[in-house]
């Protein structure tokens, strides 16, 4: 299976979008531990949204939507909804 996530910035609300094909959990462990300096500057993070996929293209095209003008509509009315 294949994901992909929102993590939220504990540190300023940033959302990062991203995909894996590991369980979306772990990767956000693996952000907070991270040397990545975009991490490094902008985490801890919260593990705030996910979607599953059968294959990796299919994630790879819904992380490139999300980040696209619309889908940055789109991801800002799912955040609005799960912070109620």
């Amino acid at each position: 299976m294949f994901f992909i996530y929102f993590a939220k910035s504990k540190k300023n609300n940033k959302i990062y979008v991203g995909q894996t094909g590991r369980v979306p959990e772990e990767r956000i462990k693996e952000h907070n531990q991270s040397g990545n300096t975009w991490s490094k500057n902008n985490g801890p993070f919260n593990l705030i949204y996910y979607e599953e996929f059968k294959c990796r293209e299919d994630a790879i095209k819904r992380e490139k939507f999300y980040k696209s003008g619309f889908g940055k509509r789109i991801k800002k009315a799912i955040i609005k909804e799960l912070d109620g």
